[in-house]
């Protein structure tokens, strides 16, 4: 059975990267519903944990696969917004104080528009990349 050339790693990579945006988008609305606490769900769970370990595996395919100059954007993307992510939570939980439990957290609403606002741009930017090849980009 043949692949068709343009389902190659890049495209599944590039494919599952939208998926976490719209993880991402998602996660932002249950949290924004909850008042900012941490939803009991075993869906949240998984998700932010997809989202934790989306960071890795973007750094990972930075060196595994073969990725087009513009599809290089895309785990590049997703690697800043985590470390600035990071930066900018603990900068946000610091003005508030950080709290002894989980149960007693309350994500920032700051927090929760960079991350929905970058969820969107992330996931327009995967569109693109997926799709180039037929809109006579350079690649």
């Amino acid at each position: 059975m043949s692949f068709p050339e343009w389902l190659n790693p890049q495209f599944a990579y590039i494919g599952c990267s939208a998926v976490v945006a719209v993880l991402i988008l998602i996660e932002g609305e249950m949290l924004k519903r909850n008042n900012g606490k941490l939803p009991k769900s075993l869906f949240f769970r998984v998700s932010s944990l997809l989202d934790t370990a989306w960071f890795f595996i973007s750094v990972a395919m930075l060196y595994v696969i073969e990725l087009t100059p513009l599809a290089v954007a895309v785990p590049a993307a997703y690697g800043i917004y985590t470390v600035f992510g990071w930066v900018y939570g603990t900068r946000l939980l610091k003005r508030t104080g950080i709290p002894d439990s989980t149960e007693d957290l309350v994500v920032p609403s700051k927090y929760i528009a960079y991350s929905q606002s970058f969820a969107l741009v992330f996931f327009a930017l995967c569109l693109l990349v997926l799709s180039s090849p037929w809109l006579a980009l350079p690649a």
